[in-house]
């Protein structure tokens, strides 16, 4: 798409060491509010929402931002009506984690 104003993208990807932080919160009782904050990268929503919808939590909005080389995104979930209980909100994290920590992500895996 850059290649359309005349900017071509990078030939290889950049290596950047950038710390991934997921809270987990609650914003009333029937919402919780996720927070995440890691490396932007090619996919990385489609990424983030297809791990949420996995574990059949709902996304009720999202706040998405990108800040330089950091995706500081925003999202108001909620599991069947309710915030998200301590347990599911653990289960959550850990898959955002172990997701978000790989260096990139197999087609072949969505």
């Amino acid at each position: 798409m850059g290649e359309a104003f005349g900017v071509k993208a990078p030939e290889k990807k950049l290596d950047v060491d950038i710390a991934t932080r997921i809270r987990v919160k609650e914003d009333g009782p029937k919402r919780s509010l996720l927070s995440i904050e890691t490396a932007d990268r090619p996919g990385l929503l489609v990424e983030i929402i297809k791990i949420i919808a996995d574990i059949n939590i709902d996304v009720e909005s999202a706040e998405i931002d990108t800040e330089g080389l950091v995706a500081k995104d925003k999202f108001h979930v909620s599991y069947r009506g309710a915030a998200l209980n301590s347990s599911l909100s653990q289960v959550l994290v850990n898959c955002l984690r172990y997701y978000l920590r790989r260096p990139e992500t197999d087609i072949d895996s969505y």
